[in-house]
């Protein structure tokens, strides 16, 4: 297991799937397709939002999403236990065409085998960040 901060407390393998997470992650920042590969399987399993999908496109493709740029990423906390790893994180993102800004938040587990994420799940706040880049009213919903 790891601290909070992702500090080993028991184990190699799960410093390294710690590390693995922090490299996937980093490329929402650096958009390195290259380094993404490198640490998701090509055949990486997807759960969350409603949806399920298999592919590293998925990924990619959030990745170099056209139009938002990812600004800053706070890992907020991280823990291991065997080959899972659940992260906590906060990403600010800005809408390339109006300078909007707004923060994520984000939870996911992911799975690794051989140094690879090869499964996770997780939800973000997608209603939050349309409302903060100015792509959803910021109004209350009415049911």
């Amino acid at each position: 297991m790891t601290d909070r901060g992702g500090a080993g407390v028991g184990g190699d393998e799960q410093a390294r799937n710690i590390e693995v997470v922090k490299r996937y992650l980093r490329t929402f920042l650096t958009k390195d397709l290259a380094e993404l590969a490198e640490v998701v399987d090509e055949d990486v399993r997807i759960y969350g939002s409603g949806v399920a999908v298999r592919g590293r496109r998925h990924p990619e493709a959030a990745v170099s999403s056209p139009g938002l740029t990812v600004l800053d990423q706070e890992i907020l906390e991280i823990f291991a236990a065997g080959d899972r790893v659940v992260v906590s994180v906060a990403q600010t993102y800005r809408r390339d065409a109006t300078g909007a800004t707004t923060v994520q938040s984000a939870c996911k587990m992911y799975r690794l085998a051989g140094g690879r994420i090869v499964q996770f799940w997780g939800e973000q706040d997608t209603y939050g960040l349309l409302r903060g880049l100015g792509l959803l009213p910021d109004e209350p919903i009415t049911f």
